[in-house]
């Protein structure tokens, strides 16, 4: 498979992320699409685990969180975070490939709402998250 050109926003999204050093303790991906935009991966392993087994919520709601965070930093917004809301359908067991699509519903000048979808890389969705973002600013100048 030929490697992809990224657009300038996606290195400075990917770059944006290895700076926070939470989304790195976590080892969450940051994975470049055609298009210019981006998604997140996570391999589960056992550092993510809660005592029954599976992927920790905590976790999840984190991916979803920085998921949506990331959407919001391909129209160039920079964000944090005013309410977030998730429901859980499946749980993640070791090994799997979770996939993290954020997506904006609507790209308000003061306000973001979003939404996230968790994925296996099969499509059986784990997780559907809901947020709601405070615009700080343009994530670059244009």
């Amino acid at each position: 498979m030929a490697e992809m050109e990224l657009t300038e926003l996606q290195q400075q999204i990917i770059r944006f992320y290895h700076h926070n050093t939470f989304v790195e303790h976590l080892h969450i991906d940051i994975v470049p699409e055609a298009g210019g935009d981006v998604h997140l991966e996570l391999r589960a392993d056992e550092f993510h685990m809660n005592l029954y087994g599976i992927v920790h919520g905590g976790v999840l709601m984190t991916m979803a969180d920085t998921a949506m965070g990331a959407a919001c930093l391909v129209c160039n917004k920079k964000v944090v975070t005013v309410s977030l809301s998730m429901d859980f359908m499946h749980s993640v067991p070791l090994t799997t490939r979770v996939i993290a699509r954020g997506s904006v519903l609507h790209d308000g000048r003061h306000t973001m709402a979003c939404e996230c979808e968790l994925l296996s890389a099969e499509g059986k969705l784990f997780a559907k998250a809901h947020g709601t973002f405070y615009v700080l600013g343009f994530f670059t100048e244009e």
